[in-house]
């Protein structure tokens, strides 16, 4: 997963929890500023009924010595009422309490907030109570959530597409650097060194220690390569003076049969090892870009000379051979190296085939680039095999002929056309590889 991805995702959950966590403290925190702002209501009203108490306004308590006499007094809508009673003499008096209750006025049952005071008063004990109705309450209450979630829920859809925007700029730099530095380059020579605009100097930094990187990999490359070449390159002189001793050695007539044949095996030997300083020189060649990409190449062409090259090899293991080329797709690069390109590859179906076998050729489009398919009916790999075939001294099957260089070799010409090389097999099934070509602007740089 992408780190934007990764980042909104959080950022998301985050807020989520944010607003879970708001959401169940709501109520709590809602209540008890309604509650506060009623408690206070409520103490205001007793106050100044106290202040403005006097003997006629509760004389029907003391005329009629009732104990069970109330005086009521409410609003219309019965969202108020205030209630006085008398107590008993020997009853205690208490604080200010507030609780909530269900009480019915004329016929209505509503909820109520009631403040409880009772009092001393002309050596007389009163309680006085004094309600609210909370049905308001709590449909302010409802309104007061429902507005808050719409709040908040905007809030976060509104902060996501924020995030979403901004961390895609932030991160802009970031993956021009993977596109443009990492993604695109096959080989240190490629790499781009121009510096990246942004305005974050972690990325800057990134940058900088790439380059950094890329530069003390490019030396390494160049050493090892240049090793290769010249430790090749040497070892061919001694090869030849070898070689040039051993045949003499078999125009002596006076050698026995043991001697000729063990000569004969020796010079063997030095052909080989010669074949394999060649194959690796001309790998080192390839990758350090000593040979000219200026040739017009025209792959039905290079495919039908194999065919006759290799008929040979084809009779002796009674291959059958199926080209089916319907485009005569032409490119610029080395004609050269394609042709040893398609060589290898040819002679791989052939060689690791099953006796008359199929080999067949296709080309073709696919999403506007050119491809050329190889396939056969052979032993097949395995996917460990598949991801080591293109390894230097790498051979599937040992009982075969040659060094396994034949397949690095296929790559780096690959490479140095840009092509991209696909294979897919199944064990004693056979394999197919699939050469897509770029687009010819591309081949032409």
């Amino acid at each position: 997963m992408k780190i934007k991805h990764q980042l909104t995702i959080f950022n998301a959950i985050t807020r989520l929890l944010v607003i879970l966590i708001l959401w169940l403290m709501l109520p709590v925190l809602v209540e008890r500023v309604i509650y506060k702002h009623i408690n206070r209501s409520l103490l205001e009203k007793k106050q100044k009924f106290i202040e403005h108490l006097d003997k006629e306004e509760i004389n029907d308590f003391i005329i009629r010595k009732d104990t069970t006499e109330t005086y009521a007094s409410f609003s219309t809508l019965h969202s108020e009422f205030l209630q006085l009673s008398r107590l008993p003499q020997n009853s205690e008096l208490d604080k200010t309490v507030f609780i909530n209750e269900s009480r019915i006025i004329e016929g209505e049952q509503d909820d109520y907030r009631i403040l409880h005071y009772q009092f001393l008063y002309g050596k007389m004990r009163y309680q006085l109570e004094i309600g609210s109705s909370l049905s308001e309450i709590e449909e302010l209450t409802f309104i007061i959530k429902l507005f808050v979630l719409i709040v908040l829920l905007s809030t976060i859809i509104v902060t996501f597409l924020i995030d979403t925007f901004y961390i895609e700029y932030l991160l802009k730099p970031f993956y021009k650097i993977i596109d443009t530095k990492i993604r695109r380059i096959n080989e240190p020579d490629t790499f781009d060194h121009t510096p990246i605009t942004s305005h974050s100097s972690d990325f800057q930094e990134l940058d900088v220690v790439l380059n950094q990187m890329m530069n003390r990999i490019s030396d390494l490359f160049k050493k090892e390569k240049q090793f290769i070449a010249n430790v090749s390159h040497e070892l061919l002189t001694p090869i030849a003076l070898l070689k040039n001793k051993f045949e003499n050695l078999l125009q002596n007539d006076s050698l026995d049969d043991n001697a000729v044949d063990k000569i004969a095996g020796s010079l063997k030997t030095l052909d080989m090892l010669k074949k394999v300083i060649n194959n690796l020189l001309l790998i080192s060649r390839i990758e350090n870009h000593q040979y000219e990409s200026n040739e017009v190449i025209n792959l039905r062409e290079i495919v039908e000379d194999l065919h006759e090259d290799l008929q040979d090899r084809i009779d002796e293991k009674g291959i059958i051979v199926n080209i089916d080329i319907h485009h005569n797709y032409e490119f610029v690069g080395n004609k050269t190296l394609i042709h040893i390109l398609l060589y290898n590859l040819t002679v791989n179906a052939i060689k690791y085939n099953k006796s008359n076998g199929i080999v067949t050729i296709v080309d073709g489009f696919s999403h506007s680039n050119y491809f050329l398919s190889i396939s056969d009916t052979g032993i097949g790999m395995t996917e460990n095999q598949i991801e080591q075939i293109f390894n230097r001294f790498t051979r599937i099957n040992s009982t075969e002929d040659g060094h396994g260089l034949g397949l690095a070799i296929a790559e780096s010409i690959a490479i140095f056309h840009h092509i991209i090389i696909e294979v897919t097999s199944e064990p004693n099934e056979g394999t197919t590889f699939l050469l897509r070509f770029g687009n010819k602007e591309k081949l032409n740089k």
